[in-house]
């Protein structure tokens, strides 16, 4: 009987432990069963680049991008990761010349379709073509039959903008949306994770917009509301937005950083706009920002795993370089082909050119595109587009008997640059100045012509000293311009010694009240023109005609300049220009003289005494006599004081 009971307790033992490892690898089976993640790739500001491109990465040029080769990344990642969650953030328009059949065959939208992004939203230039031309896109889209993504955007004031200033606007592309099915947000669901994604519109964004004429609510009180309707009306594990908004070094400055702080339910935020190379996610809370520059020379990826907060948590972060490791896919090649084939029949035909026509060839190690603008300096880029200008402009009939005596252009207004040893095509010359579309419907900012006196292009040059260090993009570079600018001496009277130069290097002063004829694109143009009230009225810069009335900003089309009866376009410069140069053998080349720089921005750093009280302006004499008047009254103040104490002390 004993040795029963011992058996028994032996037996119960063991089948105690089978049931205690059974449920322990039950548990651990529910564990991994609960826990759940999402592969997410992204995209942001593609700007048309439907082909590879060069790129300057670590001192050595390579060709990257391009959505041939990107498909071939998506299909690898597909093989070895199943579902994704493929995102863009915008501005997937302007900047090829495949944006110049935007209306007609909406390329970019299509192209995203077929690479199978599940969402993007809209950029600043997608309204670059103005209301009626993003409806027309937005309409051959749909009318084309491809998939095309889905657009989100939630911040859209449509009580505001049927009941402004451009409400006809406003109504047309409220129905161009409702037609194409644009949303707040969208439901999705990748490997059994449900999926809000929304879509927000930044405030620098429509600062950047000057022909959106849609109004905007606060992207924070936007997406909080839309947040809100999603957990009373949708099951979701997480919730996304796809942002143009961008984030930027100073953290007070990133629209997203404030969104993600504002807005702590979004679990994962895809920042464009900024055309930031995020190396590791921003994160505020649970909330992750991600960027991965622009163009598509990257692709990002990252790995979202439940936490058990039921929060996520980033994992896998990558950005991956697009270079010749990744074959371009044919037939996704063929396609962008085909969409691209009506480039010269339906735009370059009417400039006399074909998109691989060879204009010219490059010998020469022109400044890289990237970090252009960040330091403040001569560039041998920007003096050769800005001499295009006043060449094209002095050697057409444009119906000013006076001759142009200075061009401008902002880093922020070019887009591509020129490259050493080779053949600058048609195509190369359009995307070194992509921007922009004109009132006649074409695309590409036409120039504008205004006069400006001799002390106003002064203060000109004061803006391009004082405000390009603390904004990269509004950073000038000009044709006609000599100045010295001392970094030194106090913001607003950092600059010295303004005079004309021409592209010979023989210099003229300026006469404070002569009026000059100055050329610029329109957008470059109308921020010209917005210096004054900016900067409320601290820096004047007001166009004018010729004969000296001011010119309105929103006048400023007006005094677009026309050449054989049509808008005279910014690149169209850069091409007359290129085609001008002096043959060697069968191509034009560039000279010698855009080899070097030519003292048309000098940088004299210099701490002396003399060098920072040197020619002050206007605004110094102003602050010096405020200060020492604030001085005056502090020793008037101290000196009866010390009179009050002293008789005190007598009495």
């Amino acid at each position: 009987m004993g040795k029963m009971r011992k058996l028994y307790k032996v037996l119960a033992v063991a089948l105690a432990g089978v049931m205690i490892s059974g449920m322990c690898v039950l548990a651990e089976g529910q564990k991994e069963q609960k826990e759940k993640e999402v592969n997410v790739v992204f995209t942001h500001d593609l700007h048309s680049h439907l082909e590879s491109f060069y790129l300057e990465e670590e001192g050595e040029e390579k060709i990257v991008g391009g959505f041939a080769r990107m498909m071939t990344y998506l299909q690898e990642k597909r093989g070895q990761e199943g579902e994704l969650l493929f995102l863009d953030g915008g501005d997937f328009s302007m900047g090829t010349l495949y944006q110049t059949v935007y209306e007609s065959q909406a390329s970019e939208l299509r192209m995203l379709g077929y690479l199978g992004v599940d969402a993007t939203t809209f950029g600043n230039h997608e309204f670059d073509y103005r209301s009626q031309g993003l409806a027309n896109m937005l309409e051959a889209a749909t009318d084309s039959g491809d998939l095309i993504p889905p657009l989100v955007v939630c911040n859209i004031d449509w009580k505001a903008t049927l009941e402004g200033a451009q409400a006809e606007d406003g109504a047309l592309l409220q129905k161009a949306f409702e037609a194409y099915g644009v949303q707040p947000y969208i439901m999705l669901e990748k490997s059994g994770v449900k999926i809000a994604v929304i879509g927000v519109f930044g405030e620098d964004a429509l600062a950047c917009a000057p022909t959106c004429a849609l109004s905007f609510r606060d992207s924070v009180e936007a997406v909080k509301e839309t947040v809100k309707e999603i957990q009373e009306q949708e099951e979701a594990d997480m919730i996304v937005c796809v942002s143009h908004s961008g984030t930027w070094e100073e953290e007070k400055k990133s629209e997203d950083e404030r969104l993600a702080k504002g807005v702590p339910e979004l679990d994962l935020i895809i920042s464009g706009h900024t055309h930031s190379i995020l190396a590791e996610p921003i994160v505020h809370g649970d909330t992750a920002i991600v960027s991965t520059g622009e163009y598509g020379a990257r692709i990002g990826s990252l790995r979202m795993v439940e936490k058990e907060n039921g929060r996520w948590a980033v994992e896998d972060y990558q950005l991956t370089l697009l270079d010749d490791s990744y074959e371009s896919d044919e037939k996704t090649a063929e396609k962008i082909e085909t969409l691209g084939e009506t480039i010269d029949s339906e735009y370059l035909a009417q400039f006399g050119y074909t998109k691989d026509q060879v204009l010219a060839h490059n010998p020469w190690e022109f400044t890289k595109i990237n970090g252009l603008g960040e330091i403040l300096q001569e560039e041998t880029l920007g003096n050769i587009l800005a001499d295009s200008y006043l060449y094209t402009v002095n050697h057409s009939d444009t119906g000013d008997e006076n001759p142009a005596d200075v061009a401008v252009i902002p880093s922020g207004c070019i887009r591509d640059t020129f490259h050493k040893n080779k053949d600058i095509t048609v195509a190369d010359a359009f995307q070194t100045l992509s921007l922009g579309i004109g009132p006649d419907g074409v695309p590409g900012y036409p120039l504008v012509s205004v006069y400006l006196t001799g002390k106003e292009l002064k203060t000109v040059a004061e803006v391009d000293a004082s405000i390009s260090p603390m904004m990269s993009t509004a950073q000038l570079y000009s044709s006609g311009l000599t100045y010295t600018v001392n970094p030194n001496r106090m913001v607003m009277n950092k600059v010295t010694d303004v005079r004309l130069q021409d592209v010979e290097g023989k210099v003229q002063d300026l006469e404070d009240d002569k009026l000059y004829r100055l050329v610029a694109d329109l957008y470059s143009g109308q921020m010209l023109g917005a210096v004054t009230e900016q900067s409320h009225g601290i820096l004047s810069v007001v166009p004018k005609d010729a004969q000296g009335n001011e010119i309105a900003i929103e006048d400023l089309e007006d005094y677009i300049i026309y050449a054989k009866g049509r808008e005279l376009k910014a690149w169209e410069c850069v091409a007359r220009y290129l085609d001008s140069f002096e043959k060697e053998g069968e191509d034009s080349q560039i000279p010698e003289y855009y080899n070097r720089t030519h003292d048309r921005k000098v940088i004299e750093d210099d701490k002396s005494f003399g060098a920072v009280m040197k020619n002050p302006n206007s605004i110094a004499v102003t602050v010096f006599c405020i200060g020492a008047g604030v001085v005056i009254l502090v020793i008037i103040l101290i000196l009866v004081i010390v009179r009050k104490v002293r008789k005190k002390k007598k009495n």
